[in-house]
């Protein structure tokens, strides 16, 4: 419950200062990737529950005559710098409002990814997902799935007020530095295709 107070008191107060920012990046996506200025996706939240992400663009939409399939391809110089601050991010402070996620928390993953978690790995949808998290602090997309999944899995079982107050001030570290916005060889991350451990385990019931 002081977690949920926190919430709607920061991001209410966070989307009015933040505005004018907002309205700015809103303009400048417009200008360069057209619209809608917005990005929106199912994601699952609290117990696996569907919401509709909200985020600013970054990429041109898919184009095949264009060449334009791969997120390298499909990211522009703005998507780049606004991903490198973060400023993409900026309206989930909505979805934190709403109740759909919370400031601090396992980062809202895809739909598809729902059948590919071990048990223990599922066990991350029993928080809302956060705006940032102890993943996103702790290497970024740097890390690879198994890392992740399991600092997900350790902020479930030990979060705390405390906890959450050292992962914004580390978020805080974290955007200055710019480090880890996209995995190695990639242009944002790799998709998550399962467990190695759950994968061979499936394939021998085969």
């Amino acid at each position: 419950m002081a977690q949920r107070v926190i919430d709607i008191g920061v991001s209410a107060t966070a989307l009015v200062v933040t505005a004018p920012v907002m309205a700015g990046v809103a303009a400048a996506v417009a200008a360069n990737l057209g619209r809608p200025v917005l990005f929106r996706q199912r994601r699952p939240g609290l117990h696996g529950h569907p919401f509709t992400l909200v985020k600013f663009r970054t990429m041109r939409d898919v184009d095949e005559r264009r060449g334009l399939v791969t997120d390298a391809d499909r990211l522009t110089g703005l998507g780049r710098a606004l991903r490198s601050t973060s400023l993409d991010e900026l309206p989930t402070l909505w979805n934190v409002l709403r109740g759909d996620m919370s400031l601090v928390g396992p980062r809202p993953l895809l739909m598809q990814y729902l059948d590919l978690y071990s048990p223990d790995q599922a066990r991350r949808h029993l928080v809302r997902p956060g705006v940032t998290g102890l993943a996103q602090v702790s290497g970024r997309n740097l890390l690879d799935w198994e890392e992740r999944l399991a600092l997900d899995v350790w902020y479930v079982d030990h979060r705390s007020l405390a906890l959450n107050a050292k992962i914004c001030l580390r978020t805080v570290l974290t955007l200055f530095r710019r480090e880890g916005i996209s995995a190695p060889g990639e242009a944002t991350m790799s998709l998550f295709t399962g467990s190695p451990r759950v994968v061979a385990e499936a394939d021998g019931d085969a």
